[in-house]
């Protein structure tokens, strides 16, 4: 069994497991189910998260260099230590919408817009419930959805208007982790932005370029022709060398040349 064979057999289990841990996850904080309900979300919950923890494990025993997986698949780690960045492996849907753009450029903008949309809706939502978890067992002023999802959206575009608020440890700590990725996304909007303004004036450019040389090109071969026409109705319209050959030849030998 190869790493890439493992991937390819587990991608959809994850991304099931995933949908699995959100919705079960979103009915247990927004309803807040008691009873056998309850029991058996939470019992989804451990399965969703048995699910990453064996991925994790099979894949860092079957990786041929053990360190440098570990080292570059932090964020496999962190699926499975915190439950709530689970639902992000989701976004591995979103590449099979990669074959609809047409060029190379726009396909790797095209990718990035998707994953930042898909990445920071999830990241809002997930944010939402996780705070609201937290708030609502700890006393805080964050005690409906609504109100949640107001506190995360305000957070992520960091404006903060400061009406709503944290505070216990894990919702600080949420909200950490959304102003963080808030920055992140405005940087990624703005390079994202300034990339496609440099591929539009750098295709108007060449463009330009482009139609300039046809330009000269074409008057040029005009030119041509013209004084092809031009030489075939009047002799005397021929190139200098021919004129000069022309008119050596009419006046006949020079009279002050030395005779032989």
């Amino acid at each position: 069994m190869t790493l890439e064979r493992w991937r390819r057999i587990t991608e959809w289990p994850l991304i099931v497991a995933s949908l699995l841990f959100l919705v079960t996850y979103s009915i247990q904080v927004i309803v807040d189910p008691r009873g056998d309900v309850g029991a058996l979300l939470e019992d989804l919950l451990w399965v969703s998260w048995g699910t990453f923890l064996i991925d994790y494990i099979v894949s860092l025993v079957i990786a041929p260099r053990r360190w440098h997986w570990f080292l570059t698949h932090l964020f496999n780690l962190a699926t499975v230590v915190l439950p709530m960045l689970r639902p992000l492996r989701v976004l591995r849907v979103v590449t099979l919408l990669a074959v609809l753009q047409r060029t190379a450029g726009r396909a790797v903008r095209g990718q990035i817009v998707i994953y930042v949309t898909g990445a920071t809706l999830l990241v809002v939502y997930v944010a939402s419930l996780a705070v609201l978890d937290a708030e609502r067992a700890g006393g805080g002023s964050i005690s409906t959805f609504p109100d949640a999802l107001w506190w995360a959206f305000t957070t992520i575009t960091t404006v903060g208007y400061g009406d709503l608020a944290p505070i216990t440890l894990e919702g600080r700590v949420i909200a950490v982790g959304l102003m963080l990725s808030g920055i992140a996304l405005l940087g990624v909007v703005s390079a994202t932005f300034a990339s496609w303004i440099v591929e539009q004036v750098s295709a108007e450019n060449t463009s330009r370029q482009a139609a300039t040389v046809a330009h000269v090109d074409a008057l040029r071969a005009e030119i041509a022709e013209l004084r092809t026409v031009l030489a075939r109705m009047d002799p005397t319209l021929r190139s200098p060398d021919a004129r000069a050959s022309t008119a050596a030849d009419q006046d006949g030998p020079d009279p002050l040349a030395p005779k032989g």
